[in-house]
């Protein structure tokens, strides 16, 4: 997948979410390098920040980098944390602030997401699909 794949993949959930009533904006403009994919409310009104995965291929735990995850937990302790994974199954969405995290694993995962072969031992968290909302499931 490559990034401008990516970048209209994101773009495009946020637009769903926007017609949900969510109000959210893409991110990826600002930063390549920001944290999260989106900003913004959730339904009810309040801040949140989305960080997108998109995956080819089906996995029953979703994988979440625990550095990730470190940066959002540092940012203002009053915003929603969410986790969107897409997968070949069904498209997931995990209210981090309000779940109980796994065990940290460690597990070798690419450098990065789109740039490169090259692999390096990761402290994650491996989510079970049930700790998540399931927006869709494809069949």
């Amino acid at each position: 997948m490559k990034l401008e794949q990516v970048q209209e993949y994101e773009k495009a959930v946020v637009f769903l979410l926007n017609l949900d009533g969510w109000d959210l904006k893409w991110t990826g403009n600002e930063d390549r390098y920001k944290h999260y994919d989106a900003e913004g409310k959730t339904p009810k009104g309040f801040k949140c920040v989305v960080e997108m995965k998109f995956r080819n291929k089906y996995y029953s735990e979703k994988l979440l980098e625990k550095s990730k995850l470190d940066y959002l937990m540092s940012m203002d302790k009053d915003i929603v944390l969410l986790y969107f994974v897409a997968d070949e199954k069904g498209n997931y969405l995990f209210w981090l602030n309000d779940i109980k995290l796994p065990k940290v694993q460690e597990r070798y995962c690419p450098s990065t997401t789109l740039w490169s072969n090259k692999k390096e031992l990761k402290e994650v968290y491996l989510l079970k699909e049930n700790l998540a909302s399931r927006i869709n499931w494809n069949n």
